[in-house]
C-alpha cells in the first residue's frame, strides 16, 4: 500500500498502517493544542522568573517579586500571638457577666470553647453536649450544683465525686439494695417520684402512697416538692431533664440501687483560662439550643 494513499471520506493521508482492514490516518495535531503549549511554556519561563522555584547549593532563587510563605505564615502567627494575647488578657480579667454581654469575646469563647469541649468532655457528654444514660445533658436548664458559669467553672475544676482535695460530692442512696425499703415501697416511690414529671402516669392512690414515703426519705435532699438543691449535687425531679431515665424502670432502679456519678477533675489538666472558656461555653450552649 502506498505511503502517499489519501483517505477518501477524510482528505487526510494515510500512514501506510493497517489493521483488520482499518487504515491508520496521518491526522495532523490541532492549532489549539500548539497555542496551549505556547501558552503553558510562557507562564512556566514567567513564573520561574517572577516566583522562588530553582535551588541551589544553599538557598533557592528568590524571585523579582519576593514572595516569601514562610515570613507570610509567620508574620500570620505572630499576628494570631497578638490577638490572642488581647482576648486572653480580657477573658482572664474581666468578670463572667460582662464577657457574656460582649459579643465579639463570646464569640470567642464559642469557637475556644468548642474545640476544648471536643478534646476534654465530648468523650462523656457527645460532641452536640446532649450527653446520654449516665451523662448530663449539658444544653438544658437542670445542672447539679447551678447553671452560673461561676458554678460551672468550679465544677470543672473539682469535678464530682472525683476524689479532689475539694471535689463536690453527689451520692444517691440504695434503698432496696441496703434494706431500708421493702420493694413494695419502692415501687410507691417510683410512682410517686414519676407522677412529678408526668402527674397522670401512674395511679393516684399509689402516688399518694409514695408522697408519704418521699417526705421521710427523700425530700431532704431533693426538696418538699422534688425540685432539687445544687448545693447537695440532688437533680430537681419535677422537670423532663433525666440522667438515668424517667421511665419507670430507670427510676425504680435509681431508687434501688443508688447512684454515683462520677466527674474528673481538671484543676492541674486545664488551665485558669482554659477552665474559664469551657464554664462560659457550656453556660452559652442552653441559649444555643433555643
Amino acid at each position: 500500500m502506498a505511503v502517499e494513499e489519501r483517505d477518501p471520506h477524510t482528505g487526510f493521508l494515510t500512514t501506510g498502517h493497517e489493521w483488520n482492514g482499518i487504515k491508520e490516518l496521518n491526522t495532523p495535531v490541532p492549532r489549539p493544542v500548539y497555542f496551549f503549549l505556547i501558552v503553558t511554556f510562557l507562564f512556566a519561563v514567567g513564573y520561574w522568573v517572577l516566583m522562588p522555584a530553582w535551588p541551589g547549593l544553599s538557598s533557592y532563587t528568590r524571585g523579582l517579586l519576593g514572595a516569601d510563605d514562610r515570613r507570610n505564615v509567620d508574620a500570620s502567627v505572630q499576628q494570631a500571638v497578638l490577638s490572642r494575647a488581647d482576648w486572653t488578657r480580657r477573658i482572664e480579667s474581666e468578670p463572667y457577666a460582662q464577657i457574656q454581654a460582649d459579643a465579639r469575646l463570646m464569640d470567642v469563647v464559642r469557637q475556644s470553647g468548642r474545640t476544648l469541649f471536643g478534646d476534654n468532655c465530648a468523650v462523656c457528654h457527645g460532641t452536640d453536649a446532649k450527653g446520654g444514660k449516665g451523662y448530663p445533658d449539658l444544653t438544658v436548664a437542670a445542672t447539679l450544683f447551678g447553671r452560673a458559669p461561676e458554678a460551672l467553672a468550679e465544677t470543672i475544676r473539682v469535678g464530682i465525686n472525683s476524689g479532689h482535695a475539694e471535689g463536690r460530692q453527689s451520692q444517691m442512696l440504695a434503698f432496696g439494695r441496703d434494706g431500708m425499703l421493702q420493694r413494695a415501697e419502692i415501687d410507691k416511690l417510683t410512682a410517686y417520684v414519676r407522677s412529678l414529671s408526668s402527674p397522670t402516669a401512674e395511679k393516684p392512690e399509689a402516688v399518694a402512697a409514695g408522697k408519704v414515703l418521699f417526705a421521710t426519705n427523700c425530700a431532704s435532699c431533693h426538696g418538699d416538692d422534688g425540685a432539687g438543691n445544687q448545693e447537695l449535687g440532688a437533680p430537681d425531679l419535677t422537670d423532663s431533664t433525666w440522667i438515668y431515665g424517667g421511665d419507670a424502670q430507670s427510676i425504680l432502679t435509681s431508687i434501688w440501687h443508688g447512684r454515683q456519678g462520677h466527674m474528673p477533675n481538671w484543676d492541674g489538666r486545664l488551665s485558669p483560662i482554659e477552665r474559664k472558656i469551657l464554664a462560659l461555653y457550656v453556660a452559652d450552649l442552653e441559649r444555643a439550643r433555643k
